[in-house]
């Protein structure tokens, strides 16, 4: 006989054997190993009955913004949407074992009065918690319209310092990094590195006299020195025809000239018009430094300190870009409701809240340290990342910038200074 024939005749007898032995299993042990479906499904419905659900609403209010002078600066369409879509696979990961289930619902419009409306069906469903990217007048009105409901607004959309003082809600908390942090962020770093003469030019527009008042106050608080402010009028005519560089070329040297003595030039320029054109084009050869420039701002896409690598990564897999400063507000803002409900081992919005409000609450945010929230005005307290567009240049608190509690509290406005009387009787 053959090897394949005697190898053939071989698996003939050992399959033989196991089929004997399969017919000789009594059918109660049949029955422990392999369960009938019917009872596999019930004890699949049980599960799924068990898992206790947590909803979050991201509220995206449709702004009219002007364009970016750079082609390269304007946000992807999901910009804040895939940091909650990777908040929420995150929440979900943990809660799988604490039978959690966190799920996202977007509600976006251009009409404040329709996201409010929309939103508040939510609320009334069931959500507890509000993401919210919008100005801070929609935050305001939204967190009028949720009072007395058993509802938390998470602001990651905007950095008016109101919001935290003379305007602020208890149904509010913060992501986002206020003006005041992030100007305090920038200067901490330029009185480290003894550039303490600032020249200041500032736009026309609300929001950019709001961030040179943040660096005014930096200044006093800090020891900087703002040696003269200036005021730029945006030509919004012909910026991207042909000639157009030859003009800013003329304009922004003559613009700087006969300034007193400095060593930065600080740009106020929230809508980023105008401050672009500003390094390698002053009469001085200085560095600029603000919103444009060495920038001070809550992520920055090339970071790779504390495991913040992996983190990019997982982001790219999701996103297919990289993450910009809102999804990283927004990943906290959803990461924060996941963390308080595997620490508080609970699901309810109230016990979630105030979990999230109580000194207990840390959360693990790649930046080095835990970050928690400030008591006194509902604000996230976090390093500053300061940066030029390619690459973080610092990580603020700066060295020997010290505070009795907490040295992030060293950015923004502290306990003292505070003018938020909503949170006042829970101190």
């Amino acid at each position: 006989m053959g090897e394949r024939a005697r190898w053939r005749k071989g698996a003939l007898s050992w399959q033989a054997v196991v089929v004997a032995t399969v017919l000789a299993t009594p059918l109660w042990l049949v029955a422990m190993v392999s369960p009938e479906p019917a009872a596999a499904q019930a004890k699949g419905s049980n599960d799924a009955a068990d898992v206790q659900k947590i909803a979050i609403v991201l509220a995206r209010e449709e702004r009219d913004r002007p364009a970016p002078l750079s082609l390269l600066d304007f946000p992807p369409p999901d910009d804040g949407v895939a940091g909650a879509r990777l908040a929420i696979n995150d929440d979900n990961t943990t809660g799988h074992f604490l039978k959690q289930e966190f799920t996202l619902d977007v509600v976006q419009s251009g009409s404040v009065p329709e996201l409010i409306a929309e939103v508040g069906k939510r609320v009334d469903a069931g959500a507890g918690f509000v993401v919210a990217d919008a100005s801070a007048e929609t935050v305001l009105a939204l967190a009028d319209a949720l009072k007395g409901r058993e509802a938390l607004i998470i602001n990651a959309g905007s950095s008016d310092d109101r919001l935290r003082e003379a305007d602020c809600r208890p149904n509010v908390m913060h992501t986002a990094p206020s003006r005041s942090m992030l100007a305090d962020g920038l200067a901490q770093y330029l009185v480290w590195k003894q550039w303490r003469r600032w020249l200041l030019v500032r736009g026309t527009g609300r929001d950019d006299g709001a961030f040179a008042e943040a660096l005014r106050r930096a200044a006093k608080r800090f020891g900087g020195k703002i040696v003269d402010e200036r005021t730029f009028n945006i030509d919004t005519g012909g910026r991207r025809s042909d000639g157009g560089y030859e003009q800013i070329q003329q304009q922004i040297p003559s613009f700087t000239q006969n300034a007193p003595s400095y060593d930065v030039l600080l740009v106020a320029d929230e809508d980023g018009q105008f401050g672009e054109y500003f390094p390698f084009r002053t009469w001085e050869a200085r560095p600029v430094a603000g919103t444009q420039g060495l920038a001070p701002m809550s992520w920055h896409p090339a970071l790779e300190l504390w495991g913040a690598t992996q983190f990019q990564n997982r982001f790219q897999r999701l996103a297919k870009r990289p993450m910009r400063p809102l999804d990283y507000d927004v990943w906290v803002a959803v990461r924060s409701v996941g963390e308080a409900a595997t620490r508080a081992k609970s699901t309810k919005p109230e016990a979630l809240i105030a979990y999230l409000k109580s000194p207990a609450f840390e959360l693990a945010a790649f930046k080095g340290r835990k970050l928690s929230y400030r008591d006194w005005n509902g604000q996230l307290r976090q390093p500053i990342l300061v940066g030029t567009p390619k690459l973080p240049v610092t990580v603020s608190p700066q060295p020997g910038f010290l505070h009795q509690f907490s040295e992030l509290d060293t950015l923004g406005i502290d306990r003292p200074e505070s003018a938020c009387k909503a949170y006042a009787a829970r101190q």
